[in-house]
């Protein structure tokens, strides 16, 4: 056999992860001590967010990305929970709102101030109140504005409509046990699930129905977490019998034998994967361990392909990773976790080593960008889309340009508050047109002329994509009424 043959040819074979300077760390953050196998930590192309000790309640630090260095003691928190909070996710459609679950039996959805906060928020833009015991998973639908999904230690999985306040499905029958993760596929018309029953599940929230389910994916008693990837496979991590932490894939057609299982090592931290789905890439970093593994995800086997370790001196207490869109393209950069210590963050950044300067087109396929392709209330009724991409070659890389999703944020504030569920649908089509028009002025008034023209043909495009869009959509109904007509005469 040719040596040819045994190294299997990737672009993310060299793939290295390298710790920021220290300046660019945050220093002096008392991570949460609570017992529970979460993050602790989200992040997004704007803010960082990390749960921290609070005295008397639940409380999560917000801070600007370019707020490194010592963080002061009194710095303000988000600090309306009045037991610790267990989980936090940004939206992915608006940078400035993100969720919280806490052992106060409450998810909490908040309006972060474009700057960062200033003072202590204590006021939360909407409590959600549905679970019976404390609240451990939330997590924003992929594809549809302000649809958020918690679950609890009473085992119940819940989806609200975020805009309106409503609790809109009520699963309370498909976990016997705990629910260790919760993970939406690419379109958000399923979920997968681990539960402490040790079965895999994959949900239709919708029709509020178990579509398949894996019984004893992982035989150990420890915890262990399923994630969807963007082919419809689960891969999961969890433990074996002799308590060896396990990786495996699953066709959700046929549960009954894994596409492949992997034995890492004897520790005995949780695995959270976190999965980049334009590189098919799975980062896997252990609790309590000092290194990040990765892996990339083919359709040959061995399928599960191992890629490289990052290693570091201190173990992490929890890891928060940015989306695709706040990574510096420029740099090669693939993923970027900010790990957490005991009293500090500090960001990892994966890089491909290459060589020219030009955008890296195989590197950077269209991600997923912050515009929702659904209302809520287009979701409930059954329609599914996949994420909206946006090219990355030009966007996010400066500053300046990061300011644009100022337009995007107004939409979906215009469309949170909960005062007037009706309007929740008119507002998310009629600012918009009007927000896109009129949010530039502001970001425009410092620029420069080349900078000007830039914005406005960025805004010009966004809104011919909108007319597009309600066009298609003022078709498809035109259509039906006509099929109804029809049926009637």
């Amino acid at each position: 056999m040719s040596f040819r043959k045994v190294v299997r040819q990737s672009k993310f074979r060299h793939v290295f992860g390298q710790p920021v300077k220290n300046d660019q760390c945050y220093e002096d953050i008392r991570v949460s001590r609570v017992t529970w196998d979460s993050t602790f930590c989200a992040v997004n192309p704007k803010f960082l967010a990390v749960i921290v000790e609070a005295s008397g309640g639940g409380a999560f630090l917000v801070l600007p990305l370019n707020k490194t260095g010592r963080i002061d003691k009194a710095y303000p928190t988000v600090c309306g929970h009045t037991g610790p909070v267990l989980d936090i996710d940004w939206c992915p459609h608006n940078d400035e709102v993100i969720a919280s679950g806490s052992e106060d039996c409450t998810v909490m959805v908040w309006q972060i101030p474009e700057n960062g906060l200033a003072s202590p928020l204590t006021e939360p833009v909407v409590v959600l109140e549905g679970h019976t015991k404390r609240v451990g998973i939330v997590t924003w639908h992929p594809t549809a504005r302000n649809v958020l999904l918690s679950a609890g230690c009473d085992n119940v999985v819940l989806i609200w409509n975020v805009g309106t306040a409503e609790e809109l499905y009520r699963l309370d029958s498909l976990h016997p046990d705990l629910i260790y993760n919760v993970s939406w596929n690419r379109n958000g018309s399923l979920f997968c699930s681990a539960c402490k029953d040790k079965s895999v599940r994959i949900i239709d929230p919708r029709r509020g129905i178990l579509v398949s389910e894996r019984e004893k994916a992982h035989e150990g008693a420890r915890p262990m977490r399923a994630i969807f990837l963007a082919d419809g496979k689960v891969f999961t991590t969890g433990f074996s019998r002799m308590s060896e932490r396990q990786l495996a894939l699953w066709d959700p057609e046929n549960l009954e034998e894994p596409m492949a299982l992997q034995e890492l090592d004897s520790s005995n931290g949780a695995l959270l994967p976190f999965y980049d789905p334009d590189t098919s890439v799975v980062y896997v970093c252990g609790k309590g361990d000092s290194s990040i593994r990765y892996f990339e995800i083919t359709d040959e086997p061995p399928y599960i392909h191992f890629l490289n370790t990052f290693t570091s001196k201190e173990p992490q207490r929890g890891m928060g990773s940015m989306p695709k869109r706040g990574l510096e393209v420029s740099k090669c950069e693939i993923a970027r976790f900010y790990k957490l210590h005991e009293r500090k963050c500090e960001p990892i950044v994966m890089t491909v080593p290459r060589k020219s300067d030009l955008f890296q087109d195989d590197l950077y396929p269209d991600t997923a960008g912050p515009e929702a392709a659904l209302e809520a209330e287009e979701w409930v009724s059954g329609r599914d889309a996949d994420p909206i991409l946006i090219s990355l070659r030009e966007a996010y890389v400066p500053s300046k340009q990061r300011d644009l999703k100022v337009s995007r944020r107004n939409v979906l504030s215009d469309s949170r508050p909960a005062v007037a569920p009706g309007s929740a649908r008119l507002a998310a089509s009629t600012p918009a047109t009007s927000t896109h028009t009129t949010a530039p002025s502001s970001s425009l008034a410092g620029a420069g002329e080349a900078g000007k023209l830039e914005e406005v043909m960025r805004e010009l495009r966004a809104l011919r994509a909108l007319v597009k869009e309600q066009g298609e959509r003022i078709g498809r109904l035109e259509e039906q009424l006509g099929r109804m007509e029809n049926g009637d005469a």
